[in-house]
């Protein structure tokens, strides 16, 4: 029997969120990113547990293209990125709409946009012109609104840094993600699948001055 995934290899395992038989590649790779992963699967648990070395070097690797994408950033504003990003991968368009790498990066711009505008004395709510895009901005916003509350220019300002490397990875600026639709959403989830979730600050995210 052949794998329904990638049509190519054996199907060997049992895939109890799919209920049918996957293969062994499929299973590693598809895993919580394409494959809505119950918690009562033996590989998940397995591979949670000890991660084969092949998965640790990709994990890796996706880290590394991500910083190199994203930028130097300080500890809080990677905090920040994080949880950003977490919005980002937990958002789910109305209808049969997908979020795609562009959509992403539309909303970043367009909330870094007002964030750098209103640090100059100019309130302007930028807006996407993608209704996905648009609903993952309004999605967004009310985050970084109590963010940026009673911060000031400057926290806008570091808010709207963190929001530009966001759209930078999301348009795969810098050659380091490699082209395709949701490559960097991929690549993102891959890296929240086995790192740590990002968790409510208990803290400030931006140091005030």
């Amino acid at each position: 029997m052949i794998c329904p995934l990638c049509e190519k290899r054996p199907a060997k395992r049992a895939c109890p969120a799919l209920r049918q038989d996957i293969c062994t590649v499929c299973c590693a790779t598809k895993r919580l990113v394409e494959i809505r992963c119950t918690e009562n699967c033996r590989y998940l648990e397995s591979a949670q547990r000890h991660p084969a070395a092949v998965i640790k070097r990709q994990i890796d690797a996706d880290v590394t293209i991500l910083m190199a994408t994203i930028g130097r950033l300080s500890e809080q504003q990677l905090q920040l990125f994080f949880l950003l990003q977490s919005m980002v991968l937990s958002y789910k368009p109305e209808g049969l709409s997908r979020l795609t790498d562009p959509d992403v990066a539309l909303a970043a711009g367009a909330l870094a946009g007002s964030l750098e505008t209103a640090s100059k004395g100019l309130i302007f709510e930028e807006s996407t012109g993608s209704v996905v895009a648009e609903g993952l901005r309004r999605a967004v916003k009310p985050l970084i609104d109590e963010v940026t509350k009673n911060g000031g220019p400057r926290v806008e300002a570091e808010v709207a840094f963190v929001l530009r490397g966001l759209e930078r990875a999301a348009k795969h600026e810098g050659g380091h993600i490699p082209a395709g639709d949701t490559s960097y959403l991929d690549l993102v989830a891959r890296v929240f699948q086995q790192g740590p979730k990002a968790q409510e600050p208990s803290k400030p995210l931006i140091v005030m001055p």
